[in-house]
């Protein structure tokens, strides 16, 4: 058997081609990810649970890294003989042939095509290694050392596509490096290299004005952001196009040195999004619209063209869904590259539709962006979006859109991918502005309608009662969703005559409003009613308050509170719903309701309010509340909690098992939390809205998502005012502070954290006030305004140190050091640097207590005391060896190098550096340019003592 393992992208590992399912949740992938970068090398535990979880280990780490080993172990069993994972003295490690790990195979074709004679060879030996790229690397993952790691491999990703484009340019093919060479400039607009490739693209290509004004953008943003001018090369690219250099002349054409697109080229074994729910398993009839569909793919302009399938007047249930799933799953390979799905809930009966940002943000997630490169301007992720889609053969289905204006930023750019809306509106403006096509879907024909009963009933059952099907047949109208609904009551039964329930149909006049237009010809109302009153008691119940639950799904323990009912019971009762088509279960565990149904099952509920109802919402609001709060101490385990009444009565908080556990969790119910925050604050549960904006904070700030946050905080603003409560108030405002100077919005975050911190000051709350002022400090910074920066972390320390507040002491005196260090500031610093190890061993944090004695060291240094800085980087490069954080220990040996050869001993620098280039080379830390810049800067011992080799010690 043959393996493959995947860090150019997703995660992954494929044996004999075939993916391995069975790899495990995000963390556990992250394991493997760790142990693969470091190959037939013994990783140190603590090293690993570093790399995995960073600073938020779970409460059990170890355990938890075992169990992750064992499950990887297993996973990879059949492929045992060439891949192990093996304990080792103080760590693990993972043996394979290296050449199988995708990272180091890239880089292996990268440095053979250094070495390559002539261009041709060293060019397919590049577009090969680019060929291994999927997307980000380490996609999703999102820890400092992964991080990091990802950055290093951007630039290394970044060098080869540069020489693989002047490789291009000497050979004539300019004018089909533009668009690669433009988009490249968007991403690295203050790249010279970059630039100038473009720049002479553009020249060669005959757009000399063009080639002039990147020019001049480039040096006006240099000289804006950077306060700098271009350099040398760029000047003096500028002044050949200005007199037409014949040196700049295009060369004649030659054949490619290699074939193919170097931007994002896809591997044949490429992962791809498949995100299209299953296919509808009784579709009949639309042989019609089916051949449209085919027509308008196949048309003019070909895939890539937006098809919008609307029923006529809007109706619900006609059966745009099933239409356009049945057309995509009989097309899947003309979609190499995969599917992307998203219901946009744009007539949803429980909520606002979904916002267009975060459909693309699921998107950027399902191609395999990290969080971590997602930018926080919308326009922006939508143009990644598109950049992610250029080139690719993707179907593109958006499911129940609202309007136009939800759809555009959905909407790919390359003319590779089709893209299907459904839709109750006619979407005019999309028709009109971006050439979609309309379908327009019917209601089903009396031939396609009596066959889908027959499909369902089976056509003994039919054939053998004419007028009662007719009957039936009328009620419905024609519309899918209503014949379905029908006839799982009909199968539940199956020797009750058709007549009977034909009879009870017609008993039934009232009929289900709420649609956009008056015009539902199906008395859909009495469909609804008469499957409801065929349920029992406790099965109708659980409808009626279903139909009241936040978000657009709920999952069985949610469900379980909602009721009031045991797990096993709700479990029993939603059977019998899925059984009579009321409620589906989409994924395991997880169900959900159509919305016209769920608008029916929301007006039984008001009309027929259930035993012990009218705490159904709170009690289901308690248990996202309780779950949540649980799930962020999981993540961040040191930050201050907040009081929590217990829940009510028949609320099971879920336990989750850790910090992985808790993420999954928070991720699955996203759609839900928000929701549940809506739902609370329209039933005035003002204490819990609070609470769970608080509880979603660092979940927010984990994944990125800043809007969310944002609006969530202003909702607890405004709960905290009624409330009355100042204390929660002044929360608000510090959460809203610091979300907003995560965005950039320096302003609005300094007037929420000054708010903040006046309100702490009347309630005399020290240790929140120190917070802010961290906060505060935060803001200050960014401005430049270190000094004041200062003034506030002193300030915290201060209040931190009144109140005992260790943690607190710690970060600030961190933060105090740096900033007097910056300042220049070094005898200050030195004595904030040396409290902080003092504090940081008494908690016991080894981790912070290298990073202090390498502050220590650094401030010592800068007050000529070399002997001091020299002992300071030795203590902390015992404390990095001991627990292996070799990413520490190659900053802690270029700083030990600088300290050397300012003390007049270039040979220990030499000896230091040398050391520090071993490791980074080895770890991909993104110093090893600036240090090996240091090592030639040395005159060397003798001629063979080159540069960049470095030697045992």
């Amino acid at each position: 058997m043959t393996v493959e393992f995947g860090l150019l992208g997703a995660i992954e590992a494929r044996i004999d081609g075939l993916l391995v399912e069975d790899l495990g949740h995000s963390r556990q992938r992250c394991v493997l990810a760790a142990l693969l970068v470091d190959a037939n090398r013994v990783v140190p535990t603590e090293q690993l649970v570093h790399r995995v979880w960073a600073d938020r280990p779970p409460q059990r780490a170890l355990n938890t890294l075992y169990s992750c080993i064992s499950r990887l172990r297993r996973a990879l069993a059949p492929v045992a003989e060439e891949v192990r994972i093996a304990r080792q003295p103080g760590g693990y490690l993972l043996s394979a042939d290296a050449s199988t790990v995708d990272l180091h195979r890239f880089r292996h074709l990268v440095a053979q095509a250094g070495a390559a004679e002539g261009d041709e060879h060293a060019a397919a030996l590049l577009e090969q290694a680019l060929g291994l790229w999927r997307g980000d690397a380490f996609a999703s993952v999102d820890t400092p050392w992964f991080n990091a790691l990802r950055a290093t491999v951007d630039q290394e990703r970044l060098a080869a596509e540069l020489r693989l484009a002047d490789i291009r340019l000497r050979h004539g093919h300019h004018a089909e490096l533009l668009p690669e060479l433009s988009a490249r400039a968007e991403r690295h607009p203050l790249d010279e290299r970059v630039v100038g490739q473009l720049v002479t693209a553009l020249y060669r290509s005959g757009r000399v004005a063009d080639a002039l004004n990147r020019y001049e953008d480039v040096r006006r943003r240099l000289a804006d952001e950077l306060g700098t001018d271009p350099g040398p090369a760029l000047r003096r690219l500028h002044q050949q196009v200005l007199t037409a250099d014949p040196d700049l002349s295009a060369p004649a054409p030659t054949p490619p040195p290699a074939a193919g697109s170097t931007a994002r080229p896809a591997p044949a074994a490429a992962v791809v999004p498949r995100q299209l729910p299953a296919a509808p398993p009784l579709f009949t009839g639309r042989a019609r619209e089916l051949s449209r569909l085919d027509d308008l793919l196949a048309g003019p302009g070909g895939p890539g063209r937006a098809v919008v399938i609307s029923a006529i007047g809007g109706t619900g249930g006609v059966g745009k869904t099933w239409l356009a799933l049945r057309w995509a799953h009989a097309h899947l390979d003309d979609f190499p590259d995969g599917q992307l799905y998203v219901n946009l809930r744009g007539f949803d009966p429980t909520g606002d539709p979904v916002p267009s940002q975060t459909a693309v943000r699921g998107f950027l997630e399902a191609l395999g962006a990290a969080p971590s490169t997602v930018p926080t301007d919308p326009d922006a992720q939508a143009a990644l979006y598109r950049s992610l889609t250029a080139g690719k053969r993707l179907l593109v289905l958006l499911d129940n859109a609202r309007d136009t204006a939800q759809v555009v930023p959905l909407l790919p750019g390359s003319a590779g991918c089709a893209v299907i809306v459904t839709s109750r509106s006619r979407l005019t403006g999309l028709t009109a502005a971006h050439g979609a096509s309309p379908l327009a879907l019917d209601v089903l024909g009396d031939a396609e309608a009596r066959h889908l009963l027959a499909r369902h009933l089976g056509g003994e059952r039919v054939a053998a009662e004419p007028e009662a099907v007719a009957a039936l047949l009328r009620h419905c109208a024609g519309l899918p969703l209503a014949i379905g609904i029908l006839a799982a009551r009909a199968t539940m039964d199956p020797d009750a005559p058709l007549a009977d329930l034909a009879e009870e149909l017609d008993e039934t006049q009232t009929r289900l409003d709420a649609l956009d237009t008056g015009d539902l010809t199906a008395d859909l109302r009495a469909v609804f009613a008469s499957s409801y009153r065929a349920l029992d008691g406790d099965a109708a119940r659980a409808f009626r308050l279903l139909g009241l639950a936040p978000g657009p799904d709920i999952g069985l323990p949610a469900a379980a509170c909602l009721t009031a009912l045991p797990l096993p019971r709700i479990r029993a009762l939603l059977r019998r719903l899925q059984a009579a088509h009321l409620v589906q279960e989409h994924t395991p565990g997880r169900y959900r309701m159509h919305d016209l149904i769920r608008l029916y099952a929301a007006e039984r509920a008001r009309e027929e309010p259930a035993g012990g109802g009218e705490e159904a919402l709170p009690r289901v609001v308690d248990f996202y509340v309780h779950t949540a709060h649980a799930a962020a101490a999981l993540l961040d385990p040191h930050r201050d909690p907040i009081p929590l009444d217990p829940a009510r009565p028949g609320v099971a908080p879920l336990e989750l098992a850790d910090h992985g556990a808790a993420l999954d969790w928070f991720t699955a119910e996203h759609a839900v939390l928000l929701s549940t925050l809506d739902v609370a604050v329209e039933a005035r549960l003002d204490a819990r809205a609070w609470q769970l904006a608080w509880a979603l904070e660092t979940f927010f700030d984990y994944r990125g998502h800043w809007q969310d946050w944002v609006a969530a905080q202003h909702l607890a603003i405004d709960a905290a005012r009624r409330l009355g409560d100042r204390f929660l108030e002044a929360g608000a405002h510090r959460g809203l502070g610091n979300v907003s100077t995560q965005l950039g919005r320096l302003d609005d975050g300094e007037a929420h954290l000054r708010r903040a911190l006046e309100l702490y000051g009347a309630l005399g709350d020290l240790v929140n006030q120190a917070h802010t002022h961290r906060g505060l400090g935060w803001v200050c910074d960014q401005q430049g305004r270190q000094g004041e920066a200062l003034d506030h972390n002193e300030r915290a320390l201060a209040l931190y140190r009144r109140t005992g507040h260790r943690a607190g002491q710690a970060k600030a005196l961190n933060n105090a050091g740096w900033l007097r260090i910056v300042l220049g500031d070094h005898r200050q610093a030195l004595d904030h640097c040396a409290q902080a190890v003092a504090l940081n061993r008494e908690i016991g944090d080894r981790h912070a207590e290298a990073g202090a004695w390498d502050s220590l060291g650094y401030a010592h240094h800068h007050l000529a005391e070399y002997a001091e800085a020299v002992g300071c980087y030795q203590r902390a490069l015992e404390l990095v060896r001991g627990f292996g954080d070799r990413y520490g220990e190659t900053e802690i040996l270029g700083h030990l190098g600088d300290t050397h050869l300012a003390d007049g001993d270039p040979e220990a620098a030499r000896l230091a550096w040398r050391r520090a280039v071993a490791i980074s080379e080895e770890i991909g830390h993104p110093s090893t340019g600036e240090l090996l810049g240091k090592l030639g800067s040395l005159a060397p011992e003798h001629p063979a003592d080159a540069p960049g080799r470095p030697t045992a010690g």
